[in-house]
């Protein structure tokens, strides 16, 4: 009896079963692309064991954590084709909840301290930046990323955040052709036309939004646009960010927004 009871339960739970789908995987549709559009670059502002442990155990999450060891490596937390959560509330251009178009990159730095002389901050190792470089290289053909969609989580939140702050060295990424840059001739060019006539706070506003930044298009220089200002030019003029419009900051964005040459 208990043979037979046996039987027929399994023959139950055998019939209630869900069929697995026949799938077949020989084919591929050559309409698609990758969801990756972007790559955030942020500092942790903490050491290395607490950082696995938020990265790993809280809400926040990255792909990749870069260590800041000796021999620097690279922890991969998060597989590429999923969302990580590390840019929160962000924007760049006409995409916005940059999660999930985005790979985050997380690099362990403390950011800065402040001193009763003023805030100080902590630069990045060569040897950090050269496994991020040979790591970027790799994302950025994966996904075929534009020079201009590798960002700080600064660039995409301005109003809220400072990493990967003004000692990141951007400018040793935009000579391994990673990233977009100024011309420095272009740029000396332009300065006599804005220091002869700075333009008005609405240029601005227009440029760096033209550029990508979620910019107020109010016509007055309020809380948010000096933010916006502080962000690009701790980016791309690190000696001086004080979120002052002047004639210098006005000639790099001419030349970044600068139509490009058609091929």
């Amino acid at each position: 009896m208990k043979k037979l009871l046996l039987a027929s339960l399994i023959a139950l739970l055998t019939g209630c079963a869900t069929p697995l789908p026949n799938i077949d995987h020989s084919l591929t549709s050559k309409g698609q692309s990758s969801r990756v559009r972007f790559i955030v670059l942020h500092y942790t502002a903490i050491d290395l064991p607490l950082s696995v442990k938020v990265l790993t155990e809280q809400e926040v999450s990255a792909h990749y954590l870069l260590t800041d060891e000796v021999e620097p490596r690279f922890y991969a937390l998060v597989d590429e084709n999923r969302a990580a959560w590390h840019a929160g509330l962000s924007s760049w251009k006409n995409y916005t909840a940059l999660n999930h178009s985005s790979i985050g990159i997380e690099i362990v730095n403390p950011g800065f301290k402040d001193e009763p002389d003023g805030r100080h901050w902590y630069p990045f190792s060569d040897r950090q930046m050269d496994q991020l470089v040979a790591l970027l290289k790799q994302i950025k053909e994966r996904h075929q990323i534009a020079p201009e969609n590798i960002l700080g989580h600064a660039d995409v939140a301005p109003q809220r955040k400072q990493d990967p702050g003004p000692l990141f060295p951007w400018k040793r990424l935009a000579d391994e052709g990673l990233i977009a840059w100024p011309d420095a001739n272009a740029v000396a060019a332009a300065l006599p036309k804005y220091e002869a006539e700075l333009p008005d706070i609405a240029w601005f506003q227009q440029k760096l939004a033209q550029h990508g930044y979620a910019t107020p298009q109010t016509g007055v220089l309020d809380p948010e646009t000096h933010n916006v200002l502080v962000v690009f030019q701790a980016k791309y003029r690190n000696t001086k960010w004080d979120g002052v419009p002047d004639a210098e900051s006005a000639a790099i964005l001419d030349v970044l927004t600068a139509p490009k040459p058609k091929q």
